[in-house]
């Protein structure tokens, strides 16, 4: 259970241009909501902003320059050095490309609508899946990072 500390940061990826209800109470209370790309339209971001306030990222089916995306994004929040990228620009995106290319505490990203939640070398790396239409067989998904006192923990929340 997070501390009075703790901040908490709404992860989301790849909604493609929908937003399912559920994402609402998924990341009801976070401090942020970070996008990590192919989010299909400044509809999203101004739904997610109902939420909490948005930075994202454009991914490999947003048009780069969209307002609202950035290339990447890297921030500090309670004192943890994160970065967000979609994943793309490493062509099939895995912890060890991001790790080579990312410097930062934790990376976050997209792509492959597939939820992961792994260190490497006492670094973080999170997808957290798809959250828009249903593809590849997964359970749609969004996550919540929890960062208290420089430590980081990582919850995957399904998605009807």
């Amino acid at each position: 259970m997070p501390n009075s500390d703790a901040q908490i940061v709404g992860l989301i990826s790849d909604t493609h241009g929908l937003i399912r209800p559920d994402v609402h109470q998924a990341l009801s209370g976070v401090e942020l909501i970070l996008h990590a790309g192919d989010v299909g339209g400044p509809d999203i971001l101004a739904e997610l902003a109902l939420i909490a306030p948005v930075m994202a990222v454009y991914g490999n089916t947003d048009p780069p320059g969209e307002p609202g995306l950035a290339e990447r994004i890297d921030i500090v929040v309670g004192g943890v050095h994160l970065h967000v990228s979609h994943g793309h620009e490493l062509g099939s995106p895995t912890p060890a490309k991001l790790a080579e290319r990312y410097d930062a505490e934790v990376v976050i990203y997209g792509h492959t609508h597939r939820q992961l939640v792994t260190r490497l070398d006492g670094r973080l790396f999170v997808n957290p899946g798809a959250a828009g239409p249903k593809r590849f067989n997964l359970t749609p998904s969004v996550a919540r990072l929890t960062i208290a006192r420089g430590s980081t923990e990582v919850d995957i929340i399904g998605i009807a």
